[in-house]
């Protein structure tokens, strides 16, 4: 065989070769999920299992400090899901990522709080001026910070408002850095000891900010793997459903608040308070107008007008219905 046949004969074989990989990989039952640290009964999922078991699916499951990581990686391409606040979720809706949010995972209500260091002289969001308050950016704590101080008629320029990881602002209120934080469990239950709560993300929401922990996918990659969107949501509901029944009963010793602490590094005695503070919408609850049904979208509106105000995004989509999904709920309830 002379070179020129030798060299078309490979060159076939490796094109062959690649189309065969290629397919291999489009039809690989695997999935990437970015989680974040809040504590919310998507925890009881990962720990069980169940999605795995019941798809086939692997799950690698990453963790990240903040929404906006989140939304990045789902970028990439390198995480098909993810769980993220509302603001973090409207910005990447505002940018044209082609997302979809198909589940609450929480009403943040007062899950997330403005808490003052003891000593700090802060009472009221009007003492903020000159002081030092780290949240991260573009998260929910973030955006109702800043909604917060507005409504008040704090000159937003006049806080310092810094920029910080959950862990970062955990080490930073160690050291005596920071004289505030508005920031989310487990590190709220930690800073609560030597501090005063000033304000929540329930009554700033209760003024006109809601916000919301969400699950997102990319829309295409959603449409390709229905069979595991629906069955993932039915285990995303069986465990609300399992807090909803029995949360309040749960020990520091019960399995469920070990799977939480497990995969969020909360202290386990904290698991119990911490996630009171939040709420869980079910299947018709998750339909209804309050969510997916109309109120998400208005919240992700309210929230765009205000990264769009700090220069966060460039423009308000006229509807953000379109990055809002209610299919995989709807068939998942009716599968039941």
């Amino acid at each position: 065989m002379n070179m020129s046949r030798r060299l078309t004969l490979q060159l076939t074989t490796l094109a062959a070769a690649c189309i065969v990989s290629g397919g291999a990989f489009a039809q690989a039952k695997e999935v990437t999920f970015a989680h974040q640290d809040m504590l919310v009964p998507l925890r009881l999922v990962m720990e069980s299992g169940e999605v795995e078991k019941a798809t086939g699916y692997k799950i690698n499951w990453r963790m990240f400090n903040g929404g906006g990581d989140v939304i990045r990686a789902m970028a990439s391409g390198d995480v098909q899901m993810g769980e993220t606040g509302s603001s973090p979720l409207t910005a990447a809706a505002s940018q044209g990522q082609d997302i979809k949010l198909f589940w609450i995972s929480a009403d943040i209500a007062d899950a997330e709080a403005l808490v003052a260091r003891n000593g700090s002289n802060i009472n009221s969001m009007k003492d903020l001026a000159g002081k030092k308050v780290a949240t991260p950016f573009v998260s929910t704590a973030h955006y109702q910070l800043m909604a917060g101080m507005k409504m008040d008629g704090v000159d937003g320029k006049s806080v310092n408002v810094m920029n910080m990881r959950p862990p970062e602002i955990a080490a930073a209120w160690e050291r005596g850095d920071i004289d505030a934080t508005f920031i989310w469990d487990p590190v709220l239950s930690k800073i609560k000891s030597n501090g005063k709560v000033i304000a929540t993300s329930g009554s700033i929401g209760k003024r006109g900010a809601p916000t919301f922990e969400g699950i997102v996918v990319n829309a295409k990659w959603a449409e390709a793997n229905e069979a595991f969107m629906v069955a993932f949501v039915k285990a995303l509901n069986r465990a609300n459903e399992e807090y909803k029944a029995t949360g309040k009963t749960w020990t520091a010793d019960s399995a469920q608040t070990k799977a939480m602490a497990k995969w969020t590094k909360a202290n386990p005695a904290d698991v119990g308070p911490a996630m009171a503070l939040y709420t869980f919408p079910t299947y018709a609850e998750q339909l209804s107008p309050t969510w997916l049904g109309g109120g998400a979208a208005k919240a992700m509106a309210g929230t765009a007008a205000f990264l769009k105000e700090q220069g966060r995004v460039q423009e308000v989509k006229p509807d953000y219905n379109a990055f809002v999904t209610t299919t995989y709920v709807q068939k998942a309830a009716a599968s039941k």
